[in-house]
């Protein structure tokens, strides 16, 4: 199959060994031709719209086209900064047909946190909301580029920012029709109005020159240094992941899915809006999480699908009103980012989609490597990551040997296919450390493989916390609590919670004759880092445990936190859970 126009929905499936070689822009056209007035976005809370296919692929023409007459060309970088909005979708849609890459910016973010990613991924354009969560996004790039109070709208001079030359206003963090004018910036609809004179054969022409394996979407991750790497992903990788990962789930066309999951990880990006393109369903995101809005998508949207981290589906089911919603068109869902309890697995199954299933991956992966299916065992779904995706080799390796171990032993989980990422954006060493010269993918995950295949994570061979399926890393929240003026050193370790996984504690020595309370360093970090890197625990320490070569024992301070922070019922209830 060389185009994605061979391809049938339906009854009728692609050979198991067959791939997608077209492209996001391509596969969207023919989605448009097949499917025309059929829904293929829905918003139902906390405000109502819906496009049908026809209307995706006609906003997305009209920002590929005006984003051609903002000198945006094939390679360029545009960053979307913004809730899962329609002109989230729209922009990935209309930079994929020009060519272009879509950046996609943590809804978290601070000003230091979006001017290091604006930075090392030489972005021309920015496209942004107007806040999220009290997070106001426009005092945050006006405060790292002051220049744009003054620029002309597509002509920003940015002495911090030499790259980046246009800014658009595409909404509010819940509400698409916000259309407002700041300075320097174009409004959403004049933003719209720019390539209105490109006629459509010209923009088939920039869109012929896009190749299925070039890179379409750069998303960050932080690394073992603790700054953000732009992860560089395929429309091949993206869009074949998707549909592996629809097939798992036994997708149709019929598929309503609901998605409160963040555009700007893989699982929003290729888990839902690209599995959706690629089954011809229909996609029912959530602008962010909210629980009773997650529960009238359900309901009033006629969800047959819904996707969500372990936290999420938990607050769900906790809700006071969760039993006056009408749920049963809820057939399955998948739970990810995290680690996911077998009792919560066990709630939802029995209370609200009866197929769940656990994927499990990364982003360098596009991101799933292993999946439960709706067929195996309640027990496998529950209590394992299940089995490798079709056409991807996943190994357990000895990290010192980097021989397989065998089924049952503990080692590394390492990936190899279709799916791993052509590497980090300007850092070939790290590059180099996380993909071996064989084409491995080292996770940094450790795990076991029984020898059914099916797979069962075991922990980390570094020190990532997961936090309600955040990725943190500890280094990059030391190096900033190394600014303090009172720290001498600072040592993050991740404490046992109940409901986040993991809580972020922070066990800090002070300088020579300093006093400072745990509020004082928290009001430090507010406003400077994202919120869920602000740790929860803080504990001023004398000596850290050492090792005789002299480096810190982290895993004592873990052992550690839970007598400090009486966190022994945390650590109980994780377990049972």
């Amino acid at each position: 199959m060389t185009k994605g126009k061979d391809f049938l929905v339906g009854d009728q499936r692609k050979p198991p060994n067959d791939f997608f070689e077209t492209t996001f822009g391509d596969l969207l056209d023919q989605r448009a031709e097949e499917y025309g007035d059929k829904e293929a976005i829905v918003y139902v809370s906390p405000f109502e719209k819906s496009y049908s296919y026809k209307d995706y692929r006609d906003m997305c023409n009209k920002v590929a086209k005006s984003l051609r007459m903002l000198g945006v060309r094939k390679g360029d970088h545009v960053a979307m900064w913004g809730t899962n909005i329609p002109q989230w979708i729209f922009t990935l849609g209309g930079a994929a047909k020009i060519g272009a890459v879509l950046v996609t910016v943590n809804t978290n973010y601070k000003a230091s946190e979006l001017e290091y990613l604006l930075q090392q991924s030489d972005s021309n354009t920015l496209v942004l909301i107007d806040e999220h969560k009290g997070n106001r996004y426009l005092d945050s790039v006006y405060q790292i580029a002051p220049e744009l109070k003054d620029s002309e709208p597509g002509k920003l001079n940015s002495e911090n920012l030499p790259k980046l030359k246009n800014v658009i206003f595409a909404g509010g963090e819940s509400d698409p029709d916000k259309d407002e004018e700041h300075p320097g910036m174009f409004s959403w609809n004049e933003f719209l109005e720019l390539g209105s004179e490109i006629p459509d054969n010209e923009l088939s022409r920039y869109q012929s020159a896009c190749d299925p394996h070039d890179v379409f979407n750069i998303q960050y991750t932080s690394g073992t240094t603790g700054f953000p790497k732009g992860v560089m992903l395929t429309h091949y990788n993206v869009i074949n992941n998707a549909w592996y990962v629809g097939e798992a789930q036994n997708y149709t066309d019929a598929e309503r899915l609901c998605t409160p999951v963040p555009f700007f990880h893989c699982f929003g990006l290729t888990m839902s809006i690209t599995a959706c393109l690629t089954h011809g369903a229909t996609i029912l995101p959530v602008p962010f999480f909210d629980p009773e809005w997650v529960l009238k998508t359900l309901d009033k949207g006629k969800s047959t699908a819904c996707q969500g981290v372990p936290t999420m589906w938990r607050v769900v089911l906790d809700h006071p009103d969760f039993e006056e919603y009408d749920l049963k068109h809820l057939r399955t869902g998948i739970m990810a980012g995290s680690n996911c309890p077998m009792e919560l697995m066990k709630q939802v199954t029995e209370h609200m989609a009866p197929e769940v299933t656990i994927s499990f991956g990364q982003t360098e992966t596009s991101p799933v490597l292993t999946k439960t299916r709706p067929s195996d065992p309640l027990e496998r779904r529950v209590s394992t990551v299940g089995r490798p995706l079709p056409n991807i080799e996943v190994k357990v390796f000895d990290p010192e040997t980097d021989e397989e171990v065998d089924p049952g032993e503990t080692g590394e989980i390492r990936a190899r296919g279709y799916p791993i990422m052509k590497g980090y954006y300007k850092m070939e060493d790290e590059t180099n450390e996380t993909i071996t010269e064989n084409g491995w993918v080292c996770t940094g995950d450790l795990g076991v493989m029984d020898e059914e295949g099916y797979l069962s994570v075991t922990g980390r061979l570094k020190d990532m916390i997961i936090r309600g399926g955040e990725n943190i890393y500890p280094r990059e929240i030391e190096e900033f609590l190394y600014t303090h003026p009172k720290v001498s050193d600072v040592q993050i370790i991740g404490a046992p919670s109940k409901k986040y996984g993991e809580e972020l504690a922070a066990y800090i020595k002070l300088a020579e004759g300093e006093e400072a309370t745990e509020n004082e360093i928290k009001e430090f970090c507010t406003g400077q880092i994202a919120r869920h890197k602000i740790p929860k625990y803080i504990k001023f320490i004398d000596d850290y445990p050492m090792t005789a070569s002299g480096k810190i024992q982290k895993y004592k301070l873990r052992d550690k936190a839970i007598e400090d922070f009486n966190l022994h019922d945390q650590l109980e209830q994780r377990k049972e859970a």
